[in-house]
């Protein structure tokens, strides 16, 4: 694990950069979390194992924190901050990106993929609505969209993902959690098995 910071034009972001360990990298994933941002993400850290995971895989992990933190979450701010890093790791080589975010990072990456032809998929763990435009979701297809939610989720309710589901095209997935909640972890198992399969299908081993 590399701590970087990420140039912008806006100062520098702070990251946590886990190389993908062979020289043919399948691409790598880039990680946000709430508004209050921080690096290892909900579910009791499951960013953290992700990013020891992958890498043995043939898969980066940029777990990226976020400029600004405050509620509620800036979404120009939130937004321009996965855009550089997806930018970095195009410099660095790495040709297709998915990303994943919880919470205020779920509507981020999905407008974030909206505008970057890199990312070649979007996982938005019990997103917020807040910065979601109909038209921006509708583009994404067919690139694929797995959306995430806790169906105990009082906070931010399983309805917003559910209505991101109804908006989006082809290649969009929808997994309610029963029994979870805003964070996740009652399911954590379930998740780590959802991420794992979702992102293999999205960054696929090379021929």
């Amino acid at each position: 694990m590399t701590e970087i910071a990420v140039p912008s034009s806006l100062g520098p972001i702070d990251a946590r950069w886990h190389s993908p360990l062979n020289a043919a990298p399948r691409g790598a994933i880039l990680c946000v979390g709430g508004f209050d941002g921080g690096f290892d993400g909900p579910a009791e850290s499951i960013y953290r194992d992700l990013a020891e995971e992958f890498p043995k895989h043939g898969v980066g992990v940029l777990r990226l924190d976020f400029r600004v933190k405050m509620s509620p979450g800036p979404i120009d701010d939130g937004t321009f901050d996965v855009l550089a890093g997806v930018d970095w790791l195009v410099e660095q080589g790495i040709e297709r990106v998915a990303l994943i975010g919880h919470s205020y990072g779920g509507a981020i990456v999905v407008r974030a993929a909206f505008r970057s032809e890199a990312v070649a998929g979007t996982c938005a763990l019990s997103t917020q609505t807040m910065g979601i435009e109909p038209g921006e979701v509708g583009a994404l297809a067919p690139r694929p969209l797995l959306l995430i939610h806790g169906g105990a989720d009082w906070r931010l309710p399983p309805r917003l993902s559910e209505w991101v589901y109804s908006i989006a095209g082809e290649g969009r997935e929808l997994q309610i959690m029963d029994g979870a909640t805003h964070s996740l972890r009652q399911r954590r198992d379930d998740l780590w098995v959802l991420l794992l399969d979702w992102v293999d299908r999205v960054l696929p081993v090379r021929e």
